[in-house]
């Protein structure tokens, strides 16, 4: 990705939050990427970590019309994804890739319910579904920008992350084509 494409990304996640009275906490761990897929209008988002400790994190991210994070499942972290503004929509699977199981449970707003590998819910603000590990997900926003929070155990984007198609990668490679506006997770001054 371009600095130039994380900076415009980043201004209009800052807009969005402040738009919808979203405040975030003083040094908040900033984050944007293009899952190395290069085209971030399709696949992208930028992220904001808001709490890192060794039992729970928070994140907030922020996504645009169609703008998806790609099919991948945790190992160790169990999340809930909640919409904060805006509507989005959450395709799951159970099981493995390419084995997927026809069925399992998944509770959304608090109430569980069985349904099929490759279902999709659509959320609007206020609603959530609680993702256990190892459920695959895959989720996009519908409206032109979304805002959405996730809680969950122990954050591990290293080595907690696995995405079915092997060409994603969780963290971009940065060309720097203008200053940064702020520094990104992991990114050293």
């Amino acid at each position: 990705m371009k600095r130039s494409e994380i900076n415009s990304a980043l201004a209009q996640a800052m807009a969005c939050f402040a738009a919808n009275q979203f405040a975030l906490p003083p040094k908040p761990g900033w984050d944007a990427t293009d899952f190395g897929l290069n085209d971030f209008h399709r696949y992208g988002a930028v992220l904001v970590n808001l709490a890192l400790e060794e039992e729970y994190s928070e994140k907030v991210i922020y996504m645009t019309h169609r703008q998806a994070i790609p099919a991948h499942c945790h190992r160790k972290k169990k999340e809930d994804i909640i919409c904060r503004a805006g509507v989005f929509s959450l395709q799951i699977w159970f099981g493995q890739p390419g084995q997927w199981a026809p069925r399992g449970e998944i509770q959304v707003n608090n109430t569980r319910q069985s349904v099929a590998s490759g279902h999709i819910f659509h959320l609007t603000a206020g609603e959530r579904i609680t993702l256990p590990p190892p459920v695959y997900h895959e989720f996009w926003a519908l409206s032109a920008e979304a805002i959405l929070g996730e809680v969950s155990t122990k954050n591990d984007d290293l080595h907690d992350n696995f995405f079915v198609n092997p060409a994603v990668g969780r963290f971009p490679q940065i060309v720097e084509d203008e200053p940064p506006l702020v520094r990104l997770v992991g990114e050293t001054p």
